[in-house]
């Protein structure tokens, strides 16, 4: 193996590292995202878990994090609470923060 394909491979290697990282993080960020909201809506315990990971689930449907505001902002909305698109916007930016 010479060494440009030595260094090919690390940096397909760190590439995808990189790529993991990223998912995990993602994934962590919408799982506080989550529970965020199930706090807001009333939810405690067990049912707040499982809550997050439907968050989670809903990243997979579409690519980007539309999807998962969308998700949260349609449930607030339909318990009454009182949301819109900007503050689940908002509050996913600490939520990435603390995920990293």
């Amino acid at each position: 193996m010479t060494t440009f394909d030595k260094r090919e491979e690390g940096f397909e290697k760190k590439f995808a590292m990189d790529a993991d990282q990223r998912f995990k993080a993602e994934a962590r960020r919408n799982r506080l995202l989550g529970l965020w909201a199930a706090e807001k809506l009333g939810i405690t315990g067990d049912a707040a878990a499982a809550y997050a990971k439907e968050v989670v689930a809903s990243d997979f449907e579409e690519s980007g994090d539309a999807d998962v505001l969308s998700k949260v902002l349609c449930d607030l909305t339909a318990q009454g609470i009182d949301s819109d698109g900007s503050s689940s916007s908002a509050r996913s930016a600490p939520c990435a923060a603390s995920a990293m």
